[in-house]
């Protein structure tokens, strides 16, 4: 799973070329969304007669049922004010004091639910962002890209939040075979002269200084082969304990974390005591890792929905991969649960294919974790492992005024959390 190869750019690119290029990115999908047409930009279900957007970030919500995931708490009839982008106050209505003169948002026969967070996604285009959005995902962390498109795109989502989710960026995947992102800076092309690729410590060094000195919030690498390629195994292991620990102290340095693409038992094990921050697809995980993983809060980021994608694949290989792998991994996540890991929801999409996190949940439902728990890896949990548990994942005070409206309650159906009626980011309408 995990990354599919895009084209390179056409010219050098720098960190300031990154952060230029993602403001004129912005500039010019502004005016492409200012003559769009209505019907095209409104989610299924929408009424037409949404409130005008406000480029202020104000907006109340109101006569919906709020769902607070941190507390499990349902509130009916609920309000939420959001002023400049920010949640000002939230509650039953009657009990919330609402500013006149705002844009209202009738939820009346809705859920209301913080935005979701997909702790595992590759977004490489304004469009895959923007599909991103339209699925209720409001927050992402980036499972790497090419060529530093994610440190563009979370550019652009700074400046233009409707195109965009707040992005906690990757950078490039530190991994044996750089492939075509030796492209990506002047600084990785001296690696492509390395006879056995990026494996030794001045090597895996570099490739995470790279990353810091483009922006990366975070640091992506690998111990196994994928598994969305059938030419490849997923339980070799690319990487030892000893080059994961490596990566993970460059990027400590760096004040950094690492996010670790995992397969085999072996491996993840390896990079959970490596020090990672959290662990990637680990279908193979053992149970004595998970308890390890349990004890120095790591988390375990399944993309439960990658493999489940495998499933049915036209090549016979994959196919048998996903039906193979997919009730193991189940059972991990259940026994991951019962022992406390933390766990976050991520699709993994990638190739320009956005799926909704939103069927991540339904899979961690199915997988043994009651509804409110399953909804928890995509709001508060998620929120954690990106670091921005004191801003996303609940629709509280000083929280961002990011919601997903759904048609039905997603403690009796989490399915309805794939198809939301309604996405706002930052007190905006998507």
């Amino acid at each position: 799973m995990c990354l599919e190869s895009v084209p390179p750019p056409s010219s050098r690119l720098t960190r300031r070329g990154v952060l230029a290029g993602a403001a004129a990115l912005a500039g010019t999908a502004g005016v492409l969304a200012g003559t769009a047409p209505e019907a095209a930009a409104r989610p299924a279900g929408r009424p037409a007669g949404r409130p005008e957007a406000d480029a202020a970030g104000d907006l109340v919500i109101e006569g919906g049922t709020l769902l607070d995931p941190a507390t499990g708490e349902v509130t009916e009839d609920a309000v939420v004010v959001i002023r400049g982008g920010t949640v000002r106050r939230a509650g039953r209505r009657g009990k919330v004091a609402v500013p006149a003169g705002l844009p209202r948002l009738d939820a009346h026969g809705r859920w209301v639910l913080p935005g979701l967070v997909d702790a595992h996604i590759h977004l490489s285009t304004v469009t895959e962002a923007r599909a991103a959005l339209t699925r209720g995902v409001t927050s992402a962390r980036s499972g790497s890209t090419t060529f530093f498109q994610d440190i563009a795109v979370r550019e652009l989502a700074r400046r233009l939040p409707t195109l965009a989710p707040r992005l906690t960026a990757a950078g490039v995947f530190v991994t044996p075979d750089l492939g075509d992102t030796v492209l990506a800076d002047p600084e990785l092309a001296p690696l492509s002269a390395l006879k056995n690729g990026v494996r030794s410590a001045e090597a895996l060094r570099r490739v995470v200084e790279v990353n810091l000195a483009r922006g990366g919030d975070v640091i992506k690498t690998r111990v196994n082969e994928r598994a969305g390629l059938p030419d490849q195994d997923p339980l070799t292991q690319v990487y030892s304990h000893e080059q994961l620990a490596e990566v993970v102290a460059a990027a400590r340095r760096g004040g950094k974390g690492v996010l670790c693409h995992s397969y085999s038992a072996r491996g993840c094990d390896d990079a959970v005591r490596a020090g990672i921050r959290s662990l990637e697809h680990g279908v193979f995980v053992a149970e004595r890792t998970l308890h390890d993983m349990a004890r120095r809060g790591t988390y375990f980021t399944p993309t439960l929905t990658a493999i489940a994608g495998m499933v049915g694949d036209p090549n016979p290989v994959l196919d048998e991969r996903g039906r193979t792998f997919l009730p193991v991994l189940k059972e991990a996540v259940r026994t991951a649960h019962a022992l406390g890991v933390p766990l976050a929801a991520g699709t993994d999409s990638s190739g320009g294919v956005v799926k909704p996190v939103g069927g991540e949940v339904v899979l961690m439902h199915s997988a043994g974790l009651p509804p409110l728990d399953a909804i928890r890896t995509a709001t508060t949990n998620a929120a954690r492992l990106l670091g921005l548990e004191d801003a996303v994942g609940r629709l509280a005070p000083h929280f961002a005024g990011d919601a997903v409206l759904l048609a039905g309650d997603p403690l009796a159906d989490p399915s309805v959390l794939t198809r939301p009626t309604h996405v706002v980011r930052a007190g905006r309408l998507v």
